[in-house]
């Protein structure tokens, strides 16, 4: 299974496909054909709000298409190394 980065805010998905760094604005479409997404979908689901998650990828491949960093749209998954460390005891001194 691939890791699942989380959509932060989609109204700032909708805001850089309006006004991408670079380019004209997006359309669903447009911007699904631009990352090699053989359907719409997926990028009409984050963009309507029915879904708040994609694969790395896709994340990654839309920032690089809007002209963003990954991490203003995305939020990639917990680590588990960092999950287990805050949530394990400490060994005695």
């Amino acid at each position: 299974m691939s890791e699942r980065y989380k959509l932060r805010n989609r109204e700032w998905l909708q805001f850089v496909m309006q006004h991408p760094g670079r380019g004209t604005p997006y359309t669903v479409r447009s911007l699904a054909a631009s990352i090699g997404l053989s359907h719409h979908s997926q990028v009409g689901h984050l963009h309507s709000g029915e879904r708040d998650d994609c694969d790395r990828d896709v994340a990654h491949a839309i920032a690089e298409a809007v002209g963003v960093a990954v991490l203003v749209l995305f939020a990639p998954p917990a680590s588990p190394k960092q999950t287990a460390a805050t949530t394990e005891p400490k060994p005695p001194a």
